[in-house]
């Protein structure tokens, strides 16, 4: 009995702890228009995580639509699997994820990101940056 609780609360403390993590399915929310953009699978590769958007939710959006404004090898792909998110790595000392690029699909730029799950690993709030300027957007975990 008390090794079948303790392995319950180790697989417990498990789910919490990956529920710390920007790893999952997330759902981006437009910061300026509050309107649901688009669903984002965010994986751990080797340490560094990257992003791809799965499915769009925009009313507009149509399952063809590439990346016009890219300017790497990403231009004139589809949205769809599309990698938005590049090189984010745990920060030593808090859970925060930085040092890796985000790309803006609408408009072709490349910031740096910082990821921070928030609410419980429920939100996750990220950040843009070009210089000293920045915006953020707040995602929602898609269960």
């Amino acid at each position: 009995m008390k090794r079948f609780l303790a392995l319950n609360l180790a697989l417990v403390a498990g789910a919490v702890f990956a529920q710390q993590s920007p790893v999952g399915l997330w759902r981006s929310i437009d910061d300026k228009t509050g309107e649901a953009k688009a669903e984002i699978r965010i994986v751990d590769n080797g340490g560094a995580l990257s992003g791809r958007i799965e499915k769009r939710l925009l009313k507009d959006a149509k399952p063809d639509d590439v990346c016009k404004e890219c300017k790497d090898e990403r231009k004139g792909k589809p949205i769809i699997g599309l990698e938005i998110i590049r090189g984010a790595k745990k920060a030593a000392s808090e859970d925060v994820w930085t040092g890796g690029k985000i790309l803006d699909p609408e408009n072709g730029k490349e910031y740096t990101a910082k990821l921070t799950p928030v609410d419980g690993g429920q939100k996750l709030q990220v950040r843009g940056y070009i210089g000293p300027f920045y915006r953020t957007q707040v995602w929602v975990r898609v269960n």
